[in-house]
């Protein structure tokens, strides 16, 4: 998987959002809203280029205290959001 390239993380008004950049950004539906677990998830997709749902919990295990199991739950719902609202491709 990967992060579709039009998508950016920014800090607005102390809040994590997803938006699109380009023409695209005229659509304010793509704004999302990530808490901090959720935007570290996001870097660190961005920082792997492609990532899977266990890359991306194995960090998540290295940078946290959780069980594999834990995290591999909050990966897979997180990526399951984004795919969902088209931000990342397979």
């Amino acid at each position: 998987m990967r992060i579709k390239k039009d998508f950016v993380l920014r800090e607005v008004c102390g809040e994590n959002v997803i938006m699109c950049e380009g023409l695209k950004a005229i659509d304010f539906r793509k704004i999302l809203a990530l808490n901090e677990s959720a935007a570290w998830l996001w870097k660190e997709a961005q920082a792997q280029g492609d990532f899977t749902v266990e890359s991306l919990t194995a960090r998540l295990c290295e940078e946290y205290d959780v069980t594999a199991e834990e995290a591999r739950s909050s990966v897979a719902d997180i990526l399951e959001k984004l795919d969902k609202e088209g931000v990342i491709e397979k």
